[in-house]
């Protein structure tokens, strides 16, 4: 039938719907295939586990649906703590990881001290245990009396804050590295300044390069938000712990390692996602 304009609507041929219907089968078959080995996957692990000499054992210990229940308002009252440590030391690390990675990229001799003082801050957090951060910070700052008293809370989130700036300030550096240097120079040509091409054209495109990586940083955050327990904080953990040591009983680990997983699935969907549709974009703009 010709349309209004004249011309006749597109219509797939014959080959090309049967080429549909072939990856249509294809596509039901694979997800059918993976479903039963899921299953039977499944199955072999948890007969062998049931069948296991000290299935039972374990069973009760850490896996109690009585304690388990009654530990789960302790631990999600906990887990707040920890979303709200999460929520400032993202904004911390956003702030701090662009300053290092801003600094890094500064050029000429007279920027020397920065870049010195910004390589020297990522060599040494880097190469640092967070646990080792942990105790730095939240014991040792404490102790010298310069600052009012302040909740251990606060302090583990100065620690993580810490750690995390320097491996995020790599990440972005490495991304403001990877855009053409063309554009800077056409940046310059059009009468903006050093500071203005890094805020309008370097960062946003190096941002677009490393979503990937600086989502994985951010998942991996979300669990080390649950060492700073060992300050004293009654975070998700430290409400297990609580709980461990009135029961005699593991479960109430496992409650909050469930809910830590919870926090963190959704994001580590999301990082899968965007990581793919990247993928896909850059494909499709390699292909000729």
């Amino acid at each position: 039938m010709p349309g209004a304009s004249g011309h006749h609507d597109w219509e797939p041929s014959d080959l090309e719907l049967d080429r549909r219907r072939y990856r249509k089968r294809a596509s039901a078959r694979s997800v059918l295939i993976a479903a039963v080995s899921t299953l039977v996957f499944t199955a072999v692990v948890w007969v062998a586990l049931v069948n296991s000499p000290g299935w039972d054992a374990v069973k009760e210990s850490f896996f109690n649906l009585e304690i388990g229940r009654d530990s789960f308002p302790d631990v999600l009252e906990g887990l707040w703590l920890n979303i709200r440590a999460l929520f400032f030391a993202v904004i911390g690390v956003a702030v701090l990881g662009t300053l290092l990675a801003v600094m890094r990229s500064l050029r000429g001799p007279v920027w020397f001290p920065l870049r010195a003082i910004a390589t020297i801050y990522t060599d040494m957090f880097r190469g640092m245990p967070v646990l080792i951060v942990l105790y730095l910070v939240g014991f040792g700052i404490p102790a010298l009396d310069i600052f009012p008293r302040l909740p251990a809370a606060v302090w583990g989130t100065i620690a993580i804050t810490l750690c995390y700036s320097a491996y995020v300030a790599e990440v972005l550096r490495a991304g403001m590295e990877a855009v053409h240097p063309s554009q800077r120079v056409a940046a310059r040509s059009l009468g903006l300044s050093h500071g203005e091409t890094l805020r309008l054209v370097v960062i946003p495109q190096g941002l677009r390069k490393v979503v990937p990586p600086l989502m994985n940083d951010f998942v991996s955050m979300q669990k080390d938000v649950g060492l700073i327990s060992i300050l004293g904080a009654v975070d998700a953990i430290r409400a297990a712990q609580i709980d461990v040591a009135a029961t005699y009983n593991f479960t109430p680990y496992v409650v909050a390692a469930l809910l830590f997983i919870a926090l963190s699935l959704p994001f580590i969907r999301l990082t899968d996602y965007v990581s793919k549709r990247m993928a896909q974009r850059e494909q499709m703009g390699g292909t000729v």
